[in-house]
């Protein structure tokens, strides 16, 4: 019987305790005293769910720009006439977001760089030379390329890239390669062999490309190449010869993914930087033309043709155990006992507190209050004034009501009052009354913001338990605003009848920031200043768009199930909650934040082998 020492030239280990374990530990088998088990460490290989693109598409950007968790993809072919496109969108780790348009409809770009500084070049759509620089948000006109191509590949940085193959006009599968400085090309090494439809990896000085096809009508190769910054060196061939493929990583560690070989494929190679190798792990959607990004232990796939799709995938290749990326969720609550719109709400997720609001017709303004534990509501202590398109803030136990209107008549109200979580009890009046009004805070630092005197108000006023001062005003007069954070760290977006403007507050002025996607009053908040939540709302019709906001900017993610203005809000940006609204609806919906895929740690990979 061949034994352990002779296969591998010494003898298993007998240790203690386990090794630190890292990747150089990878194959590594030894025997724990302390615990008598004979254990080896060995990789996890996967691919899991991404969230999928806005747009589905094919023949999107080659070359991979940014990474797992901050990807960028670049125009393609929808599918359907005129199968170009401008789209650029933006990845996160498991959503994707709108980017700048590029310039000119494109699809078979050359790409490289990262989400906040990224180059494309060439293309199927004419011009075929031009390429333009992306800064995170639009896209700048930049150099020329020396030789019109397309369906070539890139890598590299924005001020160090490179682009090698592609197809010239007329039936030329290119051997050139250029260098780019961020402003200019010129013309590097040229290729060993023609590549067209092929995949690159690594920088401009070290740069790895493979498969493809080097002949019109296409084939499918295996071909390997090596560039050092000056010349390039045919290398150790892939497993299995493919074209119109993806890819990620560096000149000596890769992964290649999906293609033709004619079949549509989902097989994945690794390379070592001397040879490929098939990874057991597999795309669940085989498909080509595809995009690709990342690195050889986290790459990232998009997009493709198996009919074209939106599908994206994560690939995980590490001694880590390994988290998949969950998605933003809206999921069914318990419904309201009394529906009614322009609901107040206060609390979180588990603990929230819905009070006042409006139920036509016939019964107008509430009184009512009631607690949501995270499954059901239960009656509240009534308010002491029935009202509507009043404003909040607090917890379930202690929270605050102000201003507001009655029904019928529209008498608005400057009227505070104070729950304990059993009651309610006066507090100090308004400066101002007003209804449509909006807040954020605690009841003892509360914050009230915009709303609608006889017109739109600018109006803030700060609440310290006992009685209202003036604060800083709005930048932009409105009402029916969603609002989060603190008295010191506010945020307020939206209003009516449709507005998209953000401002922050620092606890003495606002200061105007990056609009919402959707404009719209009468919306849902959560969250607070640096991750705020923004759902449903009028934006003409009522809307179920939800939009995250990160401190800087507002992403779309996942519509509510039913859309509705009137919305009651609490919560944070992970955990949210919408209910009651347009029509009186007694709908409760929770609101679950995603994360991005992400290593746990490498001692849940070292396997008990007997």
């Amino acid at each position: 019987m061949t034994d352990y020492s002779s296969i591998k030239g010494n003898r298993i280990q007998y240790l203690d305790s386990d090794p630190t374990l890292s990747s150089a530990n990878e194959g590594q088998v030894w025997y724990n005293n302390a615990t008598g088990v004979l254990k080896g460490l060995v990789q996890i290989k996967a691919w899991s769910s991404g969230g999928n693109m806005g747009t589905a598409r094919y023949v999107v950007s080659k070359g991979a720009v940014g990474t797992q968790t901050a990807g960028l993809v670049v125009a393609g072919s929808p599918g359907s006439s005129p199968y170009l496109s401008v789209s650029t969108e933006e990845y996160s780790g498991f959503t994707w977001t709108a980017g700048g348009n590029y310039p000119a409809a494109q699809r078979g770009l050359a790409s490289g760089g990262t989400q906040t500084a990224a180059f494309a070049a060439g293309g199927d759509g004419a011009p075929n030379a031009e390429s333009n620089n992306y800064n995170g948000t639009s896209w700048t006109a930049s150099g020329t390329l020396n030789t019109a191509r397309w369906r070539n590949s890139g890598s590299g940085t924005q001020t160090a890239g490179l682009v090698m193959g592609g197809r010239q006009p007329g039936t030329v599968v290119s051997t050139a390669a250029e260098e780019y400085d961020g402003t200019s090309w010129a013309t590097g090494g040229t290729l060993g062999s023609a590549a067209y439809l092929n995949q690159s990896s690594g920088i401009q000085t070290a740069a790895l490309t493979f498969g493809g096809s080097s002949t019109l009508p296409v084939n499918a190769i295996a071909t390997t190449q090596s560039y050092d910054g000056s010349s390039w060196t045919t290398v150790n061939s892939m497993v299995t010869a493919r074209r119109n493929l993806a890819g990620a990583g560096t000149q000596t560690s890769a992964v290649a993914f999906g293609g033709s070989t004619p079949t549509t494929t989902g097989t994945t190679e690794e390379w070592d930087g001397t040879n490929w190798s098939t990874s057991p792990a597999t795309m669940s959607t085989a498909r080509y033309q595809l995009g690709g990004n990342g690195s050889a232990s986290a790459g990232l796939a998009f997009g493709g043709l198996s009919p074209v799709t939106a599908a994206t995938e994560e690939y995980f290749s590490s001694i880590d155990n390994y988290s998949p990326a969950s998605f933003d969720a809206w999921s069914s609550g318990g419904n309201l006992g009394s529906g009614r719109r322009t609901v107040a709400g206060a609390g979180t997720q588990t603990a929230a507190l819905a009070s006042g609001g409006l139920k036509l017709p016939g019964t107008g303004g509430q009184v009512l209050t009631e607690e949501y534990n995270g499954s059901t509501w239960s009656p509240g202590g009534n308010m002491t004034t029935a009202r509507y398109y009043l404003g909040s803030a607090g917890i379930q136990t202690a929270a605050l009501a102000f201003g507001g209107a009655t029904f019928p008549g529209i008498t608005r109200l400057a009227a505070t009052e104070e729950y304990n979580g059993t009651s309610w009890g006066p507090g100090g009046n308004l400066g101002t009354a007003r209804y449509q009004i909006s807040g954020c805070g605690t009841q003892t630092a509360g914050l009230a913001f915009g709303g609608n005197s006889t017109t739109p108000v600018t109006n803030t006023e700060e609440y310290n338990g006992t009685a209202w001062t003036g604060g800083g005003n709005l930048n932009t007069a409105r009402g029916g605003i969603g609002g989060a954070g603190t008295q010191t760290a506010g945020l307020a977006f939206g209003g009516s009848p449709a507005f998209n403007n953000t401002e922050e507050y620092n606890g003495t002025s606002w200061t105007s920031v990056n609009n919402m996607n959707t404009s719209r009053g009468g919306l849902g908040a959560a969250g607070t200043q640096t991750a705020g939540l923004g759902f449903g709302g009028y934006a003409g019709p009522a809307t179920a768009a939800t939009e995250k906001y990160d401190g800087s900017t507002w992403t779309n993610t996942v519509n509510m199930t039913n859309g509705r203005g009137g919305i009651g809000g609490a919560g944070t940006q992970t955990a949210g909650l919408g209910f009651g609204g347009t029509g009186d609806v007694a709908l409760t919906e929770e609101f679950t934040g995603g994360s991005p895929a992400s290593p746990t740690g490498a001692a849940a990979s070292t396997l008990t082998t007997s």
